[in-house]
């Protein structure tokens, strides 16, 4: 990973803490969370807290890089 994706990740997760639920990432990523908890309660070799980390790591990802 470059230098680049590290300081656009702090520079948005920045701006999701200061913005709130005003920030254009926090609802896709707040999406990502709930739909990766879904998954992780609904599929055995996944736990909820799990799906809930992947999916919103996933949704900052793609929020990050398209």
């Amino acid at each position: 990973m470059s230098s680049d994706f590290v300081e656009d990740a702090k520079a948005e997760i920045t701006g999701m803490a200061k913005g709130g639920m005003r920030h254009p990432s926090t609802k896709p990523v707040l999406t990502g969370a709930a739909v990766g908890a879904v998954a992780g309660l609904l599929l055995p070799v996944v736990s909820i807290p799990a799906g809930l980390a992947i999916g919103a790591g996933y949704a900052f990802y793609k929020r990050l890089r398209p």
